[in-house]
């Protein structure tokens, strides 16, 4: 394979400037119609739940002051309720009280997100949908579904809302700028790739230079290309004069 210094290589890309810049136009026009034409916009709300004061709803004499116990149980349950905020009762319960689809089960839960901040009580339930609308209603129903179920299974209400879900009409999964800057660059590389690729199957002689590198001898004069061509229709139009 032919070495190129920095120098030539800057100079590949200079003489092949115009087919680069082509490429990088191509998958611009590219990216363009695919974030305008093909990409779904989708839509997330998000309900977020605290862990706090651990009160029995059987206590006949409920406490409204926060103990080091309650703090410590809370903190270990909040991975244990992440992962049942996504189980099938609640999500079933959730569909049925929506009146959506019982089917479609599998489909809601693979875009429900539940995610708990690092070193707080706090739970984020995210919820995905081509409606926006959809998505506030079954986030904001899997909160109260999830808290009514903690209710029955341990017996304890430490679960409240602190903000619930809102119409987000603005999609989560298109960014027009970041994706067609995505393309150009893509549309760059490929562009230099092609002109390196193309440069090192060229095994045409181009100067002499070339000369020099392929046989290993020092050129000591060179001829230039005489156009015999011209120089008959000079001399003919010369002729047709006289």
């Amino acid at each position: 394979m032919e070495e190129l210094d920095l120098k030539e290589l800057l100079q590949v890309f200079w003489e092949k400037k115009i087919s680069i810049i082509l490429i990088v136009a191509i998958f611009i026009v590219i990216g363009v119609i695919y974030t305008f034409g093909f990409v779904e916009p989708e839509y997330q709300s998000v309900t977020s739940l605290l862990l706090a004061t651990n009160s029995s709803s059987n206590s006949q004499t409920p406490s409204t002051s926060i103990t080091t116990s309650d703090v410590t149980l809370n903190s270990n349950l909040v991975e244990t309720y992440s992962d049942l905020v996504g189980s099938h009762s609640v999500l079933r319960t959730v569909l049925s009280n929506l009146a959506i689809d019982q089917s479609l089960e599998e489909s809601i839960k693979k875009n429900v997100a539940v995610t708990a901040k690092d070193g707080t009580e706090v739970i984020n339930i995210t919820v995905t949908n081509d409606d926006p609308v959809m998505a506030q209603k079954i986030a904001n129903e899997i909160a109260k579904v999830f808290m009514e179920r903690i209710k029955e299974w341990y017996g304890i209400e430490n679960l409240h809302v602190v903000d619930e879900a809102e119409v987000n009409n603005t999609p989560s999964n298109i960014n027009h700028p970041r994706d067609i800057v995505i393309f150009g660059a893509a549309g760059f590389v490929l562009a230099l790739l092609y002109v390196l690729i193309a440069n090192m199957l060229d095994t045409t002689i181009k100067s002499a230079q070339d000369i020099e590198k392929i046989a290993g001898y020092t050129v000591l004069a060179s001829i230039p290309v005489y156009d015999l061509s011209s120089d008959n229709k000079k001399r003919g139009k010369r002729g047709g004069k006289r």
